[in-house]
C-alpha cells in the first residue's frame, strides 16, 4: 500500500508513496497560520503552524495523507488495515477524529517529544469525515530531526513506538515489522566471506544483498526500505539529497499490472513525496511524472486565512537535448 521514510543526511528529509488503485482529488495543500482548523472534541486552532503536504480538500477541509510543519516536524499517515482500531468518546482523555490528528499534532507541536506527551493519553474516535465516507483504518509515522515513533490505534489501546529505522509500511504491526529485520541480519553492502571451504566465484557484484526481499507485500517493503535507507549515501547539498531521497522510496516502488485487485483494477505509486523539514520544501513525483516537482510553502504567505492548493504534475515532463 504506502512507504514513509526519514532521511537526514545534512538537512531532515522525510517522505513516503502512496499506493492505491485510484486519486481522490489529491493536491499540495498549504493550511496557513491562521486558518480556522475546527476539531470535534477539542478546541479550534485559529492560530497554529503553517503546514504543507498533500490532502484531499472536502468542505474546505485538509484531509491530509502527510504532512510537515514549519517548525520541522512531520506525521505521514498509511494504510493499516485489519488491525487499526477507534472509539468512542472518553470525557477523561484527548478526543480526536482520524482525520484530525495530522492538523492538530502539526499546527499544536514542534517535536516528537511534544506529540508522545499529547498522545499518552490520546483517543482516537470512530467518526469518519462524513456519514458517506470510509473510515479511514490508518497508523502514522511521526518524526523530527531527533527521533521517530510508530502510533497504531488497536482493539487493546494506542501504542506509541520508537522507530530506530526512521521507515514504516503497512501491515503486520509495527512490532512485528521490525522484528522481521532480523531475519536478515546477514545482508551487507560487500560480498560475504566464503565458509564452504572450497573456491567459489563472486560471479556478481551485489552479493552482499543476496536474500533481500523482492516482492510488493508491506513486509518485504519494510525490509527492502529499511536496508536501501541506512546503507545509502550521497554528496553533500539539497539535491543530491532529494535526489537520493527518491531513490530510496524507488525501491518499492509500485508498477502498474504487479499488483491485480480486481479486473482491470491494479495498485501503483500514485506519488511519491520528499520534504526538507529544515526548509518547508516539498518535493513531489507523481506516476506519469518522473520529473520533480517542488512547492516552497515560505514562498506563500503564511499568515493568511486560506487553503493553497496546487494540482500535481501528472503528465511526463520529457527534456529533449537536441
Amino acid at each position: 500500500m504506502c512507504t514513509a521514510v526519514t532521511f537526514h543526511p545534512g538537512d531532515f528529509y522525510m517522505g513516503r508513496t502512496l499506493d492505491y488503485e485510484r486519486s481522490y482529488g489529491d493536491r499540495i495543500t498549504v493550511t496557513p497560520r491562521n486558518f480556522p482548523l475546527k476539531f470535534h472534541a477539542l478546541p479550534e486552532l485559529s492560530h497554529h503552524h503553517a503546514i504543507i503536504g498533500m490532502a484531499a480538500v472536502m468542505e474546505d477541509y485538509p484531509l491530509y495523507y502527510e504532512g510537515f510543519n514549519e517548525k520541522g516536524l512531520g506525521v505521514c499517515g498509511l494504510n493499516f488495515v485489519g488491525n487499526c482500531a477507534y472509539f468512542p468518546e472518553d470525557a477523561h482523555k484527548n478526543n480526536l477524529c482520524q482525520y484530525e490528528l495530522i492538523p492538530y499534532l502539526l499546527g499544536k507541536f514542534e517535536t516528537v517529544q511534544q506529540v508522545r506527551a499529547f498522545l499518552e493519553n490520546a483517543n482516537l474516535l470512530n467518526i469518519p469525515f462524513r456519514e458517506y465516507l470510509p473510515l479511514a483504518q490508518l497508523h502514522w509515522m511521526i518524526a523530527d530531526k531527533d527521533s521517530c515513533v510508530t502510533v497504531e490505534s488497536m482493539a487493546d489501546g494506542l501504542h506509541i513506538y520508537d522507530n530506530p529505522v526512521g521507515a514504516m509500511t503497512n501491515n503486520p504491526p509495527f512490532p512485528y515489522q521490525l522484528f522481521a529485520l532480523n531475519n536478515y541480519r546477514h545482508l551487507g553492502v560487500d560480498t560475504s566471506e566464503n565458509t564452504f571451504g572450497t573456491e567459489l566465484n563472486a560471479y556478481s557484484r551485489g552479493l552482499g544483498g543476496l536474500g533481500l526481499p523482492g516482492d510488493l507485500s508491506s513486509q518485504s517493503r519494510f525490509v527492502r526500505v529499511a536496508f536501501t535507507k541506512l546503507n545509502s549515501l550521497c554528496e553533500a547539498g539539497e539535491m543530491s539529497a532529494v535526489s537520493q531521497f527518491f531513490h530510496i522510496l524507488g525501491s518499492v516502488d509500485q508498477q502498474r499490472g504487479l499488483c491485480r485487485l480486481k479486473e482491470n483494477e491494479y495498485e501503483i505509486t500514485l506519488y511519491t513525496c520528499c520534504c526538507n523539514l529544515s526548509k518547508g520544501t516539498y518535493y513531489y513525483t507523481t506516476y506519469d511524472n518522473h520529473q520533480i516537482t517542488a512547492v516552497d510553502m515560505h514562498r506563500e504567505n503564511l499568515d493568511g486565512d486560506k487553503l493553497i492548493c496546487y494540482q500535481p504534475v501528472t503528465g511526463e515532463q520529457v527534456r529533449y537535448q537536441n
